[in-house]
C-alpha cells in the first residue's frame, strides 16, 4: 500500500457532531411531516427508498471508492488497489454477519428472526433501519477522520440527505401500525442516533491504523453497497412498483452527482 499522509484535523468530537447531524438531523427531519400527514401513496414510498438508495450508492462511489483510488497511481500496477478490493469485500461481509445474526424485519422479504405479531413487525422493521444507519455512522467517522473537508463533507451531507426519506417511511409504518405521532417521530428520531457508534468506530479504527486509509473508505463503502442491494432496492421493488423506484435512484443518483459538484 502507499504510504499516506496520518489524518490531521478532524477530531472523535467532529464525527460525533458529523454523525447526529447526518442521522439524528437528517432522520428526524424526515420523519416531522407524520405530524401532519397520516400516511403517504405506495408509489410514493418506493420513489422515496429509490431516491435514498441512490443518494447512497453514489455517496459509496463518489464520496469513498473515488478518493480512496486517489491514493493510487497507475505506475503502482494493476494489483496494487488490492486493499481497497480487499475493503470493499470486508465491508460487505461484514454488515451481511450483523445482519444474519440481528432479528429485524422487512417489509418484501419479511422477518429475519421472530415475527410475534403487527406491533412486534415494526419494532423488527426499525431495527433494520438502524442498521442501515450504522454503516452510514462508519463512513461519517472515516471521512473526518481523514481530515479533508472535501471528502468529510459530501459524504455527511449525502449521508443527511438520504436519511430523510427513511425517517420519512419509518414514522408512517409506526403510525399504521397504531402507535402516536409523538412515538413515530422519538422512535424514528433514535433509529438516526445509530449513526455516531459507527461514526465512532470508523474514526478510532483510522486512528489505529493511517496508512489503511484507503482501505478503510473502501470498507464502509463496501458496507454502504451491502444495504443498497440488500435491503433498500428489494424493498423499493416490491408490488411492481420497480419503475417508480429505479427513477428514485436515478434522481438520487443525480442529487449526489450535484452536492459533489457543488462542494468541489
Amino acid at each position: 500500500m502507499p504510504a499516506v499522509d496520518p489524518p490531521t484535523g478532524g477530531t472523535l468530537g467532529e464525527a460525533l457532531v458529523h454523525s447526529l447531524l447526518a442521522g439524528g438531523v437528517g432522520t428526524g427531519a424526515g420523519a416531522l411531516p407524520v405530524l401532519f400527514v397520516p400516511r403517504i401513496g405506495a408509489r410514493l414510498e418506493s420513489a422515496l427508498a429509490g431516491f435514498s438508495a441512490g443518494v447512497m450508492l453514489a455517496a459509496a462511489f463518489f464520496a469513498l471508492l473515488l478518493p480512496a483510488l486517489a491514493s493510487y497511481a497507475p505506475a503502482d500496477g494493476p494489483l496494487a488497489i488490492w486493499p481497497v478490493m480487499l475493503g470493499v469485500l470486508l465491508g460487505g461481509l461484514t454488515i451481511d454477519f450483523v445482519h444474519r445474526h440481528s432479528p429485524h424485519a422487512h417489509f418484501v422479504k419479511g422477518p429475519e428472526g421472530a415475527e410475534r405479531s403487527r406491533l412486534a413487525r415494526v419494532w423488527l422493521f426499525t431495527i433494520a433501519l438502524s442498521l442501515h444507519n450504522l454503516p452510514e455512522g462508519l463512513a461519517v467517522g472515516v471521512g473526518v477522520a481523514t481530515g479533508d473537508a472535501e471528502l468529510s463533507l459530501p459524504v455527511t451531507i449525502s449521508i443527511g440527505v438520504q436519511n430523510m426519506p427513511e425517517g420519512l417511511i419509518v414514522a408512517i409504518a409506526f403510525l399504521a401500525a397504531g402507535y402516536p405521532r409523538s412515538t413515530a417521530l422519538l422512535v424514528t428520531l433514535l433509529t438516526g442516533l445509530v449513526e455516531p457508534i459507527g461514526a465512532v468506530i470508523g474514526f478510532l479504527a483510522l486512528q489505529v491504523a493511517t496508512s489503511a486509509m484507503p482501505a478503510a473508505l473502501a470498507f464502509a463503502a463496501g458496507a454502504m453497497v451491502y444495504v443498497v442491494s440488500h435491503e433498500i432496492i428489494p424493498e423499493s421493488h416490491r408490488e411492481g412498483r420497480s419503475a417508480i423506484a429505479t427513477f428514485g435512484v436515478l434522481v438520487g443518483v443525480l442529487a449526489m452527482l450535484w452536492i459533489d459538484a457543488w462542494l468541489g
